[in-house]
């Protein structure tokens, strides 16, 4: 079965590496089915029983998003709520639809590795930020397969924000490889 990448970008049409990640899974609509939420549902109303099915159809789960505020965008908050129901991803009345299903994170930070680190500007690691994420799909007995990110570096308070996010072509290709790789292992 194929993979679905529920994509969660307020604006990809800027992003650096959640674009580049996009362009690439597009290549191969025969393994990956890309689902924009911010493109499908402009107006954050979700069509819950449309997403459930969709789900359901494909094999494994890869929800890709930029870090926002130290957690994921809103609309994918608002998925995780709404399409998450008990009975359906969880509880005693069939809620199995997520169980056993591979699910995995993709991620960008627009902060620097060493800034995740107990020692580093935010004393968290992302492991530890993403903690919620897993807790919900453990919940949901689903298999969760962890994550994988890409870091950027921070911008600094009044810097130029398209000189601070420039990644060399050799840096996204080779996060985009390791991405690809990434979702293949599962």
């Amino acid at each position: 079965m194929k993979t679905l990448v529920i994509i969660a970008h307020p604006n990809i049409t800027t992003s650096v590496m959640n674009k580049r990640w996009l362009e690439e899974l597009k290549k191969y609509p025969d393994k990956y089915t890309i689902h924009e939420l911010y493109k499908v549902y402009p107006n954050g109303a979700i069509d819950v029983e449309k997403e459930q099915k969709m789900v359901e159809s494909h094999g494994q789960l890869i929800f890709q998003f930029p870090i926002h505020w130290f957690n994921c965008p809103p609309l994918l908050k608002k998925w995780l709520d709404d399409v998450l129901t008990y009975g359906w991803a969880y509880g005693s009345n069939g809620g199995d639809k997520l169980k056993n299903r591979k699910i995995a994170l993709g991620v960008t930070a627009g902060i620097k590795k060493e800034d995740y680190t107990i020692n580093g500007i935010y004393t968290y690691t992302l492991e530890q930020i993403l903690v919620p994420f897993k807790t919900t799909f453990l919940y949901c007995s689903a298999d969760y397969r962890s994550h994988f990110a890409c870091y950027g570096k921070e911008n600094a308070p009044g810097g130029n924000e398209e000189e601070e996010n420039d990644f060399s072509t050799s840096e996204m290709e080779k996060s985009t490889q390791d991405y690809l790789n990434f979702i293949e292992s599962m």
